[in-house]
């Protein structure tokens, strides 16, 4: 989320615009130096010596799923992608042409340039050419890691992952070819803080800058490209009303706190991008966004459930179960959806792989 957004008030809310400015080019960093990316005697499992078994990273295809919960990926393995994982597999690339035998092993930087000029294309391929720029999913290369390197291995699995406002990796569910995009959060789900800006999923007893309370689906009030002002009436309404179910009827101005929402960018909406979240808030500062602690949900209500399949939640369970909170619910993100330009990149992320034990 750019530290510009600006803030103004509409009746009793508060309404953010400009959130998106510049955060396509935020998430691509701090996604991308999320992931390890090689280090002295790590290394991928590419044409690996004889005695090592071979990496089911390096034995995938366009379609296939990986999971893994070790830091280094030496854990990793092949899923059924209906089922919890964190890299969808959609091309094989080698870069071999551009990087020859005596070329050192790329930096940060380099990878990135290396995901958009091999791995965004590809990627927007497998999609159908429907890829949501403001959406969950991030586009990345599994690479070989500098051991493989420094032995001529140069073959890349590009893929879709599912990260987080501060470039957390979250677990995904079903592929992305079929998914809704929509970069929302399941209710009951607190987004941190990072610095003054959004951060990845928290405990809600922590310092979060919201508290996702449910998510409409804007298509339901309108077929075509609802306007920015049309969005926010419907919002306002449909917010407020959920925000009272969720809390029991909380007086938020006491707690000092509001009700917000996000849109929908037009190059969402285009590619089947329809679901927007509610969310409770503390009224930002002049320079940024206030963190708050403890939850707004009513306690006596029943217990919340995750959509099936989950969004990106941070409730972390081996099969998704339960039903959304609300009626075409889902889940929730970081701000509102006042877009960049239609050319903005494809945000990246790069892992390097360890060899199996």
């Amino acid at each position: 989320m750019s530290v510009n957004a600006r803030w103004f008030r509409r009746g009793d809310h508060m309404v953010m615009v400009g959130a998106f400015v510049g955060a396509l080019a935020l998430l691509a960093l701090s996604t991308f130096t999320s992931w390890p990316v090689g280090g002295g005697g790590g290394g991928g499992v590419l044409g690996g010596l004889a005695e090592e078994p071979v990496n089911p990273a390096y034995d995938s295809q366009a379609g296939d799923c990986l999971d893994w919960q070790r830091s280094d990926l030496s854990d990793i393995t092949k899923v059924d992608c209906a089922a919890q994982h964190r890299f969808e597999v959609s091309g094989v690339v080698d870069i071999g042409s551009a990087f020859g035998p005596q070329a050192p092993f790329p930096g940060d930087e380099q990878w990135q340039q290396i995901s958009q000029q091999h791995c965004t294309q590809v990627s927007l391929d497998y999609l159908g050419g429907k890829f949501d720029p403001f959406g969950k999913y991030t586009v990345g290369p599994l690479n070989p890691g500098e051991r493989r390197w420094s032995e001529g291995q140069r073959t890349l699995r590009c893929g879709l992952q599912v990260a987080g406002p501060a470039g957390g990796l979250f677990p995904s569910f079903g592929s992305a070819r079929t998914q809704d995009q929509s970069d929302v959060y399941d209710p009951g789900v607190c987004l941190g803080i990072n610095g003054k800006s959004v951060g990845d999923p928290v405990d809600c007893a922590q310092p979060h800058t919201f508290e996702i309370v449910g998510v409409v689906n804007l298509g339901q009030a309108s077929q075509e490209f609802p306007s920015p002002e049309r969005q926010d009436e419907v919002m306002a309404g449909e917010c407020d009303r959920i925000a009272a179910e969720y809390s029991g009827g909380a007086d938020f101005g006491a707690k000092g706190l509001i009700v917000t929402w996000d849109t929908r960018a037009a190059e969402s909406w285009a590619v089947g991008s329809k679901l927007a979240n509610c969310k409770v808030g503390a009224v930002p500062a002049a320079d940024g966004l206030t963190a708050w602690n403890g939850s707004v949900r009513n306690p006596n209500a029943p217990p919340l459930t995750t959509s099936n399949p989950p969004q990106t939640t941070a409730v972390q369970q081996e099969d998704a179960t339960g039903a959304p909170l609300h009626p075409g619910s889902s889940s929730a993100e970081s701000g509102s959806s006042a877009p960049p330009s239609s050319s903005s990149v494809v945000p990246t992320t790069s892992a390097s792989v360890e060899p199996t034990e």
